[in-house]
């Protein structure tokens, strides 16, 4: 019978942990959609901008056309009692009007700009989409790599470094006497294990006061993407 309650104990234990990996990827996965729902407002919100911006540049386009127009019923006004005064004498360019090339400048600077707008726009849009590839990409690279590098670590030194990432939270730092007597340890215990996690490349902060005491800390960049219940989380996956 002993075999048998052993063999349904395991089953149990993996089930249970079956259980906790699911819900740790449902919390990922929902955490990663907000993630995406927060870019795509961005996204939304960039896009409005280059709207309005589009929407200026278009309206002084037109106003630029109106006085070139303007302008333009003027010179004829004023083009019409000169041709009648001056009939017998001979004019050169006879009546033939000299705002046509203006026109066709102002029609393709006015092309151009709105062309230019388009582009801009559609760079804009591309350049956002892009941003929010990378950061996503850059997300899950970091996950990856803090997981693996926390899961080459002993049930020792998580347990160091989880006391120390604590004390580091708590008052900013600790020292090695603080973590022997929390953990009971020697206090040369806990440099050892101190020192495997920086060979690992876990980020922890040495730092030597008054030329005596080493102040111990979790790196604040560790601490900025990832919490210690995160850490331990991604370790257990």
């Amino acid at each position: 019978m002993e075999p048998v309650k052993e063999a349904f104990s395991k089953v149990k234990q993996d089930i249970e942990f079956l259980k906790e990996e699911f819900a740790s990827l449902r919390k990922d996965l929902i955490e990663t959609r907000e993630s995406l729902i927060d870019i795509c407002e961005i996204i939304k919100e960039n896009s409005k901008k280059d709207e309005k911006k589009e929407e200026r540049s278009t309206s002084t386009d037109r106003q630029i056309i109106k006085t070139n127009d303007s302008k333009t019923t003027t010179d004829n006004v004023l083009e019409e009692p000169l041709n009648d005064q001056n009939l017998g004498i001979s004019t050169g360019n006879g009546g033939v009007p000299t705002d046509r090339q203006t026109d066709r400048q102002t029609d393709q600077q006015t092309h151009n700009s709105s062309y230019n707008q388009e582009n801009m726009f559609k760079e804009s849009s591309n350049d956002s989409i892009d941003n929010a590839i990378q950061m996503l990409e850059s997300l899950d690279n970091l996950k990856k790599e803090i997981r693996l590098k926390f899961k080459r670590l002993t049930e020792k030194e998580i347990l160091v470094f989880s006391t120390l990432y604590q004390c580091s939270d708590e008052k900013g730092y600790t020292d090695y006497r603080e973590l022997s007597e929390k953990l009971k340890l020697t206090e040369s215990s806990i440099r050892d294990y101190v020192g495997r996690l920086i060979k690992k490349g876990i980020p922890v902060d040495k730092i030597k006061v008054n030329n005596k005491m080493i102040h111990l800390s979790i790196s604040p960049n560790l601490k900025k993407v990832a919490t210690l219940s995160t850490i331990l989380k991604l370790r257990s996956i």
